[in-house]
């Protein structure tokens, strides 16, 4: 029996996806129990969720679901999707880990809650931003498990916008917030990868 990569590729990213959903859910919830006491979300900060949101799920799903553009449909085989698969199971696990570190602080735009603390243990112990560590693993998945170009590499687009749009904005907000104690843990620390960057 002949397997169908681009099939299985599809039902995984479906999978991965849903599996982010049901970790995401809880922590949205309690987040929410806790006021907001600083908000910055100017049109910059709508259009960069709005271009992650395009990229990491809405073009996927497209083609997943309607093979639209089909014109840039690609061959695809088991070592791709072994490498997706275990690339996307690797973002869901730090997206789980972050989620359990950060608890009520956990806000999904450039948001401080109510008595705000600054989260420098566990997954934050060695890089500032863990939660964007997941999203670009997520982001780098999709172009091993999905057959078609435009699905695949969306995500790295798409999100790849709002991080660089974002992060040092969300950085400026910390510092302002929490100075030294901030400016301490951001020299000790890297952004995304331990030890590199």
């Amino acid at each position: 029996m002949d397997i169908d990569w681009e099939l299985t590729g599809k039902i995984i990213w479906g999978l991965c996806v849903v599996a982010w959903g049901v970790i995401r859910f809880r922590p949205n919830i309690k987040a929410r129990k806790t006021k907001i006491a600083t908000t910055k979300r100017p049109p910059i900060e709508r259009f960069s969720m709005f271009a992650s949101q395009l990229g990491l799920g809405i073009i996927p799903a497209i083609w997943v679901f309607t093979g639209f553009p089909a014109a840039f449909d690609r061959p695809i085989g088991p070592v791709s999707i072994a490498i997706g698969t275990a690339l996307f199971l690797w973002s869901l696990y730090l997206f789980r880990k972050t989620h359990k570190a950060l608890g009520k602080m956990w806000s999904h735009s450039l948001d401080l809650r109510e008595d705000h603390k600054l989260v420098t243990r566990g997954i934050y112990e060695k890089v500032r931003h863990p939660m964007y560590s997941a999203f670009w693993l997520w982001a780098v998945s999709p172009p091993f498990l999905l057959a078609n170009w435009v699905a695949g590499l969306a995500g790295i687009v798409g999100f790849g916008t709002l991080y660089f749009l974002r992060v040092g904005q969300e950085e400026a907000m910390m510092e302002a917030e929490f100075g030294e104690e901030y400016s301490q843990y951001k020299a000790r620390t890297r952004r995304i990868i331990p030890g590199i960057y």
